[in-house]
């Protein structure tokens, strides 16, 4: 048995541990047959579960106990990880062109897109663009504004800001006082555009667009014609929502600072990214809009605390006929705020080991953003647990919007009758109180759409050319006024940066994600709610206690992403076509209120 303690140098003990724990091996160990891969892909996925099981208990340790020292072993877990499979991608493509079963290429071509950052075969050029990425990053972990007079402030005290001030001028600093934080990225992020295109030559692609459009189970040039398809369903709901929303703010703010015809000033949204509008609710909220119950307070009369609260949601899992989740989910998820140490707060769902050692981390509240959040992360957990049984590449959702939208879907029955079978208000409200609810959550779901799609389409034009660094800022705010209406307050150069004002761009983090799952939640909540014999409006629907919709659910679930992802949409939907229709169902009383409210108003930008 191998003893680290016998080693006197730790680097080189270390180095001949992970040696033992992960054998190097090359693909050209293998014949170049339909065989030989077969053998290749159950080496890798062998190889991967172990590394990727090492990552994920470095990521909770450091996510739950923040220490240098476990940001130091999170970061080295991180790097063999990706280090290892940009490795195993490149040896992969020694295949190319042989021709082998369906779901061994479908595993080719998922090790092909583990990563959205392909690194150079040149070690000096991987080395490089790690080193780029993690001084981004770092930039805008780091970013701090210093108003004249004022202490530093950083992205959470700007954000506070916008989504509390009232004044116009406090929140225009806090707009640009961010804004001073991304030229620094810029020279970087030009950089890595370079390096990681050339990576993802080296995996046979054209640039670094089609290895990531690449992903959806059809040619990588039809998939924004797919988004933009979609994105023409939603857009007249949308126009009317921003129509209403910019006569409203022009109304508390006056004709100086709000056009009546043209796009909305971005600072005035309540959000640094003006991706959801939701803190300027009492801007803009019809008169009436007391839904008749407050779901918070009767959470704190109920004296409900954080376990309480998730063995609710588990309930609501265990009602439609899943499983209750193991002794282990309670005995190792982080669900209250530690007072003696550090953690990462923000919610997530973690499968640790590819099989039943699930958990969820988060720092609960007593209120009914958590309540929400709760049965969301739930959502990922069960979707993990469904999918356990296939091979390594097939554990993941059918494409990247599905987890999401899964834990959105059962977000989205948290209505007025679910709240009744729990026994939480005695009466359902009548349905005229259902505008403010409606409303207040089309400034999230609706308003974040046209964001959702335009951070990549922003990417994929840079990445393959169209869009060069000459007019990085101006393209930026071509798109954010074709799709949002959104323009910005002041005056931007080329001098700015302001892509870079968003984490998922400094971090390179896909984002067509989250505008799919927005899209998908909707057509699966009108499906299962059919399924439970909903026969009522869609967004009073509630699937809680439906077996027959569980069954659906879960069958879709265990499919993972082992065949093409319109062949797990037609197992929840009975269709392969994603559709947009069913938000125009749930947002349908709304648009009726909308259009009345806007009549002899400008409409559009």
């Amino acid at each position: 048995m191998y003893r680290l303690h016998r080693c006197n140098r730790a680097k080189a003990c270390i180095l001949a541990l992970l040696s033992i724990i992960s054998p190097l091996f090359s693909a050209d160990t293998y014949p170049k047959t339909p065989d030989g891969a077969r053998a290749f892909m159950e080496a890798v996925e062998a190889d991967l579960m172990q590394i990727f099981t090492e990552d994920a208990r470095a990521g909770w340790v450091n996510a739950n106990f923040i220490t240098h020292d476990t940001q130091i072993l999170a970061s080295k877990a991180t790097e063999k990880t990706v280090s290892t499979i940009v490795r195993y991608a490149k040896e992969s493509t020694r295949f190319d062109g042989v021709k082998m079963p369906d779901d061994l290429a479908r595993k080719f071509k998922a090790l092909k897109n583990s990563t959205a950052m392909p690194t150079p075969g040149d070690p000096k050029l991987a080395a490089e663009l790690a080193q780029i990425v993690t001084r981004m990053t770092g930039t805008y972990g780091k970013g701090k504004y210093t108003p004249p007079g004022s202490n530093p402030l950083d992205l959470g005290d700007l954000s506070e800001i916008l989504a509390e001030h009232k004044d116009p001028e406090q929140m225009l600093m806090a707009w640009e006082g961010w804004r001073t934080v991304s030229p620094a990225i810029r020279k970087d992020y030009q950089r890595f555009v370079e390096l990681a295109n050339q990576g993802a030559r080296e995996l046979g692609f054209k640039n670094l667009a089609e290895m990531w459009c690449g992903k959806y189970d059809m040619p990588p040039e039809e998939f924004p014609k797919e988004l933009d398809r979609l994105w023409e369903q939603v857009k007249p709901l949308y126009i009317s929502l921003h129509a209403y929303v910019r006569n409203k703010l022009r109304d508390h703010y006056g004709a100086e600072v709000v056009p009546a015809d043209g796009p909305i000033p971005a600072h005035l949204l309540g959000n640094m990214w003006s991706q959801q509008w939701s803190n300027i609710y009492d801007l803009v909220s019809p008169g009436d809009a007391d839904p008749g119950y407050d779901l918070t307070q009767i959470l704190k009369d109920r004296k409900m605390d954080a376990i309480q609260m998730v063995k609710v949601g588990e309930r609501f899992f265990t009602s439609l006929g899943f499983e209750p989740l193991p002794a282990t989910f309670w005995e190792r998820s982080l669900f209250v705020q530690p007072k003696d140490r550090d953690v990462v707060c923000h919610a997530s769902a973690w499968s640790i080991d590819f099989k039943d050692d699930l958990r969820i981390k988060m720092c609960i509240k007593i209120n009914a953003d958590d309540f929400s959040t709760i049965h969301h992360e739930l959502g990922h957990n069960f979707y993990q647990r469904a999918y356990n049984h296939q091979p390594l590449f097939f554990q993941e959702s059918a494409n990247d919007g599905f987890h999401e939208a899964v834990g959105d879907t059962l977000s989205l029955s948290i209505t007025p009758n679910y709240l009744k079978d729990l026994g939480y208000i005695d009466a359902v409200p009548d349905p005229s109180k259902d505008i403010g609810l409606l409303l207040n959550q089309a400034l999230d779901k609706i308003a974040f759409l046209p964001f959702g799609l335009l951070i990549d389409q922003w990417r994929w034009k840079v990445f393959s050319g169209e869009v060069t660094p000459e007019n990085y800022n101006k393209a930026w705010w071509e798109l954010r006024k074709k799709y949002q209406g959104i323009m910005p307050p002041v005056k931007r150069t080329e001098e700015h940066f302001d892509p870079a004002a968003k984490y998922h761009v400094a971090a390179n983090v896909p984002y067509t994600r989250y505008f799919l799952a927005h899209i998908l939640q909707f057509q699966f909540h009108r499906s299962l709610a059919e399924a439970a014999g909903n026969e009522g409006p869609l967004h009073r629907a509630s699937i809680y206690g439906s077996k027959k919709a569980g069954k659906i659910l879960a069958d879709m679930l265990a499919m993972g992403s082992s065949q093409p992802w319109p062949e797990a949409l037609y197992a929840i939907s009975g269709t392969r076509q994603m559709d947009a229709g069913a938000i125009l169902d749930y947002f349908a009383p709304l648009k009726e209120w909308l259009d009345k409210q806007n009549e002899g108003r400008p409409v559009g930008w």
